[in-house]
């Protein structure tokens, strides 16, 4: 399966409370019946299991608990996720890697998963993503990431066993599609590279500027923009013969980072949820695909929901993160009264489906 996202990143001066704001639609027409699951990995099994490219998960400093959103059941890795650190990292676009499952190299997926579980800040997850490419990529592969924490932005681009990393400048940008992002502008690339040249045009794969620069509600470049924009961001930007789950994590310096997940297809038409690095968190099994089923019970109810419902969501999703704001000023960690925020939110919103 393909890990195509189409990823905007507004960057702390834009944002009302100094954040850092990444949004992504999950891109894949093929896959539009398939249920992208969310999962948390504490420390203890962040690294279990079997890599989906077949390399060996091998630790790199200590481990840290991870939200990860999976493209389908059953992937070990994630195309979208964040760490406790206030790390996220989202695969924007893969090419050539039908071949490379089970064959002793790293799927983009596992590159995700794999760099969240130790990554303490933006600088260390571009450094860790080229290590893993350098000695674990497959030839065929081209990838392309994004990689953000509270202070900072960086695309990483890489062909085979090689990379190249752009720090972003822009104080907002849409991800250019469909390609490697990082032409001359690298500022670390694998040894021995030049970095004057294109990277992307030296491995035939230069990505396109997206028709419109933006979409939904505009940084105005006066510190306003919020989560909320970003969703409708990301609404806007939704198409229905494509678009699949979406996520947007606001990353905090100062206080609380979160982490929200549709869970569902087509941004337009669904709901965000919250996530937070609390103590214990719990998710709900709703988000996984269980046993012998095909789906997720959030996607599988909300295919069949009410028109009405959505209306009624929205305005719960908007008082949701009134609360929350007012809860992140108050407050600069995350309590035990946050353990079970998604998995309540997800509770609530399958009573509409009902």
């Amino acid at each position: 399966m393909s890990s195509n996202g189409d990823c905007f990143v507004v960057l702390p001066a834009n944002c009302a409370d100094g954040s850092l704001i990444i949004g992504r639609n999950a891109e894949d027409p093929e896959s539009l019946g398939v249920s992208s699951e969310v999962c948390f990995y504490d420390v203890s099994e962040v690294l279990e299991g079997k890599t989906d490219g077949g390399a060996s998960a091998e630790p790199s400093g200590d481990a840290l608990r991870v939200i990860l959103q999976k493209p389908q059941p059953g992937l070990w890795g994630g195309d979208f996720g964040a760490n406790e650190r206030s790390v996220a990292v989202g695969l924007t676009w893969t090419s050539g890697e039908t071949e490379a499952k089970d064959s002793d190299c790293l799927l983009g997926t596992d590159i995700v998963r794999l760099t969240l579980a130790v990554a303490i800040d933006v600088d260390a997850a571009v450094d860790r993503i080229g290590a893993l490419v350098a000695s674990h990529g497959n030839d065929t592969s081209k990838l392309n990431f994004i990689v953000c924490d509270s202070s900072a932005a960086w695309l990483v681009s890489c062909s085979g066993k090689v990379w190249a990393a752009e720090k972003v400048e822009a104080s907002f940008l849409r991800l250019p599609i469909g390609g490697l992002a990082v032409t001359t502008g690298s500022n670390k690339t694998s040894e021995g590279l030049e970095a004057a040249s294109s990277f992307a045009a030296a491995h035939d794969a230069e990505a396109k500027s997206p028709a419109e620069e933006w979409s939904g509600p505009k940084p105005a470049g006066d510190g306003s923009y919020t989560q909320h924009d970003m969703f409708e961001t990301l609404r806007a930007a939704s198409q229905a013969s494509s678009s699949r789950a979406a996520s947007v994590s606001v990353l905090s310096g100062k206080g609380i980072s979160c982490h929200w997940f549709t869970g569902t297809p087509n941004a337009a038409e669904s709901v965000f949820k919250p996530f937070v690095f609390a103590p214990k968190p719990r998710i709900s099994p709703l988000t996984q695909v269980q046993a012998e089923a095909e789906l997720t019970l959030l996607h599988k109810l909300h295919s069949q929901r009410k028109p009405a419902a959505l209306e009624h969501l929205r305005s719960l999703e908007k008082s949701c993160v009134d609360e929350l704001n007012n809860y992140f000023s108050l407050q600069d960690h995350a309590s035990e009264e946050l353990d079970e925020l998604l998995k309540d939110c997800v509770e609530a919103e399958v009573k509409f489906y009902r």
